[in-house]
């Protein structure tokens, strides 16, 4: 059958549009904050064997997620799939990332034959396990953190599963939010299960099968092409996680190696810590998943969020490190680990690349959960993934307020929150003087304050960047450490980046982000642009004088002469600039 590439990039959109159609229909009809919200969850559209075609909207920290999963499902149930049939999973050890979430794979058939497989991952609430949300980084093993479900049949022939359904709810602290996330993403697979039979009955079930299969190969061929123009080489890096919450002050290194030849690229993380006791373990699918965005922000736009462009990239994870945990090894905040390993993948290809990579975000995806009970024994669970601040980029300031690129979520609604939870936001706004200096800054961080309205309740915070603070390139920078805070009775206590603690009627936490590295010199930034900063409150007077050289004198103007002498002297007494800044907090 030959290619006709009208009608594949025809293909290409009908196909990806049910994929952001699934999505949408999350978003629509979920239960959870953390879904609606956070939007943490994908969708995806995957052929008769298994392959990820088109990833749908939301987070590129599941690009390497769902085809492990689908992997599982399909190693024990290829052959016996039926119409009807949806199958569930969140085992870590079997195709799933951490417990919370949960896998839900719907094969489509036409006229009895398997075409396709709908596919949604989403982010629940609660799980199980010792601490609400199932959620903690200070977990010691995988059997305290929730309800663990193997491949299995959720519905047999479109007949519910009604003992796993009731295994489930009876291990839910919020079985109502579950069972409505749930059925959100059943609704989903249903929708694209009703929009690609009618694509197979406009194109056939031959055609789609080959355009399927095209699609996957068009984006290998982009994937090589765009890695053929780039240069040959190895580049390394090391970054630190500060702590695994459980041997605290105990630094976690991550190391990862790239080499890149012709059009093919290696992504190596031997020399990583071994796994640790604390949840902070990465599956090998989420470590997948963090190599193959690094490398896709580096990679033309127009390539295919699909498995096509994984072909061309080889990740080396050994088993029993934080890259690669093995049994009984605890994930719940796993997330923490992936997110940092992409920042450290781009100190790597920010060697290979220094015009394109630009320096460390805020650590991404900083967790909190509160949860508990109220005098009636009614369960209450708040849950919040927290991500503000990019690093600065080659050719701009890093973003302020925006998700870290490898999640793509949304901060919860203040308003709503107040309605459904025993919690009060206090204070949202952003940090100053928390960006890493530099001709781009460091995107600005916001803190966030909880007054707890509950008698009594659990406060679990997976934190990082405290010690090892947001790295700049080429001369900027670090950005500023993350801080955690309690005000209980009158007196205010620092908190450790880890931690779970219990909390009382009145208590306020308070989480401080960190801030995005600086990239380039900082004496090269327009004064213009200090300016604006400082009449915006993102940076002091004295900042601007101390970090960048401007002199704003009163009446928020910038003193020229006194600026340009200023930056001559420093320039005159300081020595060549780093590629890297590595900074420990004090």
């Amino acid at each position: 059958m030959q290619t006709d590439p009208i009608e594949l990039e025809l293909f290409r959109n009908a196909l990806f549009s049910i994929a952001d159609e699934m999505a949408l229909t999350v978003h629509r009809t979920t239960y959870s904050a953390v879904l609606k919200d956070n939007m943490d969850y994908s969708t995806a559209f995957c052929d008769a064997e298994g392959r990820l075609v088109a990833q749908g909207l939301t987070l590129p920290s599941h690009l390497g997620s769902i085809p492990e999963a689908l992997g599982a499902v399909m190693r024990r149930y290829g052959t016996t799939m039926a119409e009807g049939d949806i199958f569930v999973l969140n085992d870590p050890f079997e195709g799933g990332m951490h417990l919370p979430d949960i896998f839900l794979f719907q094969p489509i058939f036409v006229d009895g034959e398997r075409v396709a497989i709908a596919a949604t991952i989403c982010h629940h609430t609660d799980v199980g396990g010792r601490v609400p949300g199932s959620n903690a980084s200070d977990s010691t093993e995988i059997y305290q953190e929730g309800l663990r479900i193997p491949p299995l049949r959720l519905y047999t022939r479109g007949e519910p599963n009604e003992t796993l359904h009731a295994l489930i709810e009876k291990n839910v602290r919020v079985p109502v939010k579950v069972f409505g996330d749930l059925r959100a993403q059943l609704a989903a697979c249903t929708i694209a299960e009703r929009q690609f039979k009618a694509l197979v009955a406009r194109t056939g079930v031959e055609k789609t099968r080959f355009y399927m299969n095209e699609l996957l190969d068009y984006a290998e061929r982009l994937a090589r092409a765009a890695l053929r123009d780039l240069p040959d080489g190895e580049w390394s890096f090391e970054d630190h996680i500060d702590d695994d919450g459980v041997e605290v002050g105990k630094p976690i290194p991550l190391r990862v190696r790239v080499e890149k030849r012709g059009d093919r690229m290696l992504v190596d993380w031997t020399g990583t810590s071994p796994q640790v006791k604390g949840a902070i373990n990465n599956t090998l699918s989420f470590t997948r998943s963090a190599s193959y965005c690094g490398v896709k922000s580096i990679l033309p736009a127009n390539i295919p969020n699909n498995e096509g462009y994984f072909r061309v990239i080889e990740v080396v994870a050994p088993p029993g490190t934080v890259a690669h945990g093995v049994l009984p090894a605890a994930c719940a905040a796993r997330g923490l680990t992936g997110f940092r390993m992409v920042d450290c993948l781009f100190g790597a290809l920010a060697q290979m690349l220094p015009d394109r990579v630009g320096a460390a975000g805020d650590g991404g995806n900083i967790g909190v959960s509160i949860g508990g009970y109220t005098p009636d024994r009614q369960p209450f669970i708040y849950v919040d993934f927290t991500c503000c601040a990019w690093g600065g980029r080659p050719f701009a300031d890093g973003c302020d307020g925006n998700s870290h690129m490898f999640a793509n979520m949304a901060s919860p609604s203040i308003e709503v929150t107040e309605t459904e939870q025993p919690i009060q936001i206090t204070r949202y706004e952003f940090l100053p003087d928390t960006m890493g200096p530099g001709q781009y800054r460091g995107g600005a961080p916001f803190c966030r304050e909880y007054r707890f309205l509950e008698q009594e309740g659990v406060l679990q915070v997976r934190a990082d960047r405290r010690a090892f603070l947001p790295f700049g390139l080429q001369g900027g920078g670090a950005g500023a450490p993350s801080m955690n805070w309690l005000e209980r009775d009158g007196k205010t206590e620092k908190l450790p980046s880890k931690f779970c603690i219990t909390l009382k009627y009145g208590d306020v936490f308070r989480l401080d982000v960190p801030g995005g590295g600086g990239w380039g010199d900082p004496l090269a930034r327009e004064p213009a642009s200090v300016l604006r900063d400082a009449r915006n409150g993102l940076v002091s007077v004295e900042a601007a004088r101390r970090d960048y050289g401007v002199v704003i004198a009163p009446g928020w103007q910038v003193d020229v002469a006194a600026t340009e002498a200023l930056r001559a002297e420093r320039r005159a007494g300081r020595g060549p600039l780093p590629a890297v800044t590595r900074e420990r907090a004090a």
